[in-house]
């Protein structure tokens, strides 16, 4: 047992010196580390303050170049501010000449300009041409996006200065070819329903001074043509405005001159005249001729005294018409509409007299019959529409050919409008057209026709006068 003793005694003495020879190197190898550690730090710490000191030189440096730059500007303001205050005073007087010349350019373009337009009417009214307008409608919302969308119709203003004033171009991407064409005056997608007016207004005058008047829009289905003729509730089209108008006039003369107005609707359908003021089934409507001109004979005539009068006739009127759908136009008129307006008048002073007629004209829409999609009885619409349109492009032919017979009696619509289409008229026709490339063939139809419409010479208008005698005061 004591052997035992002493021999675990020697065992713990040998690990305790072993367990002591262990902590002794972790010792050492724990100051070997800290030694190299700090020495690392310290190294660090020295390349930074390098880099530091570095940097703060070449944040010095840019400092002194700012200023440098600075002082540069300042010293180039101070020897050129000379220079450009004695170059700034003769430029700028020069400008102010060079402006004052174009001003003075400007105005008398201007006034050219305006002569040549006061000739150019004067020229077409002694020849008494039907004059020609265009306009071209916006593209409508459903449109947008789909195909054959692209612009097809180009105005002078849409980046083609190659275009002269009132001149449209139209591109036919089937055939790779564009066509230019020149009215009277053109009206593009922007354009308002009172700049049209504006343009229009002179003919009411022109009725109340005992001249026959015709205004009519052609154009394909879809084009715009009863928009423009009769516009919207918020927008009004010709036919209102050119009523309103003549009541004002006719209230302006009051005093001077006494006047006696009826008002007429007809609609011209499957080339028979239907009264939409009497639209009876079994009244058969014929024109006729008679000393004041065509007339259709039994034509249901109201006496009116103002615009309203005009407007509640008018209503009723409108809802007589003929329209259905087809493939083109959803609501789309298949009849030729035709307000006429009678003015009779008499100079208080003088007991002269005068008659005046006025037409305003929504003819149906012209289109191929593959394109509308139409069977059976709106075919037969369509056939109708096509031929009294067709008859209408004879009359303009043979007018402008100046032949000897003019087929006038070819169509009912060709009759009814003998007096505006022959002499003894003041004619306006308002192309309408789409602008979109899928219409490009339908409006080069359209844009020609009234080319060769525009070149018909009516013969200078006559006013209708009969003598009086003055009336006492």
């Amino acid at each position: 047992a004591g052997q035992r003793l002493k021999q675990q005694q020697e065992d713990a003495a040998l690990k305790e010196k072993q367990l002591a020879s262990q902590v002794k190197e972790l010792q050492e190898e724990q100051e070997k580390l800290t030694k190299q550690g700090t020495a690392q730090l310290a190294e660090v710490r020295t390349k930074l303050k390098r880099c530091g000191r570095r940097i703060l030189g070449d944040l010095e440096k840019v400092r002194e170049a700012r200023a440098a730059v600075v002082e540069s500007a300042k010293n180039l303001q101070t020897e050129m501010m000379p220079a450009m205050k004695s170059f700034y005073q003769p430029l700028k007087k020069a400008i102010q000449r060079i402006e004052k010349n174009n001003s003075g350019w400007a105005e008398k373009y201007k006034v050219e300009v305006a002569e040549r337009k006061r000739l150019h009417n004067l020229v077409l009214e002694l020849k008494g041409n039907i004059r020609v307008f265009c306009r071209v409608r916006p593209m409508l919302p459903h449109e947008e996006g789909g195909e054959g969308t692209s612009m097809a119709v180009f105005f002078p203003e849409d980046n083609r200065p190659d275009l002269a004033e009132n001149t449209i171009a139209v591109m036919d991407d089937a055939k790779g070819t564009e066509k230019v064409f020149e009215f009277d005056h053109t009206f593009g997608q922007a354009s308002t329903q009172q700049e049209v007016f504006d343009e229009v207004e002179a003919l009411v005058t022109s009725v109340l001074d005992g001249y026959n008047v015709c205004i009519f829009a052609y154009g394909q289905t879809g084009s715009g043509k009863t928009f423009t003729m009769e516009g919207s509730d918020t927008e009004k089209g010709i036919n209102p405005r050119t009523l309103s108008r003549l009541f004002d006039q006719i209230n302006e003369r009051a005093g001077s001159y006494s006047y006696a107005v009826e008002f007429a609707i007809l609609e011209i359908y499957n080339e028979e005249i239907r009264d939409l003021l009497d639209p009876s089934p079994n009244k058969k409507l014929e024109v006729r001729q008679g000393p004041d001109g065509n007339y259709v004979q039994d034509l249901e005539k109201k006496a009116v005294a103002s615009f309203d009068d005009v407007i509640d006739i008018w209503g009723r009127a409108r809802e007589n018409r003929t329209t259905f759908s087809n493939n083109i136009n959803e609501h789309s008129s298949r009849s030729h509409l035709v307000l006429s307006v009678y003015v009779r008048g008499t100079n208080n002073s003088t007991g002269v007299g005068s008659y005046g007629k006025l037409h305003l004209v929504d003819l149906a829409g012209s289109e191929r019959l593959s394109r509308t999609g139409a069977t059976g009885d709106r075919l037969k619409e369509a056939q109708n529409i096509n031929k009294s349109l067709s008859s209408l492009g004879d009359v303009i032919a043979a007018a402008a050919a100046k032949q000897g017979h003019i087929p006038y009696r070819n169509s009912k619509l060709t009759h009814v409008l003998q007096d505006s289409l022959g002499q003894d008229s003041k004619t306006l026709m308002i192309v309408q057209s789409s602008p979109l490339a899928k219409d490009a063939g339908e409006s080069l139809c359209s844009l020609t026709f009234a080319s060769r419409a525009r070149t018909v010479e009516l013969g200078q208008a006559k006013k209708h006068t009969s003598a009086g005698k003055a009336k006492a005061r």
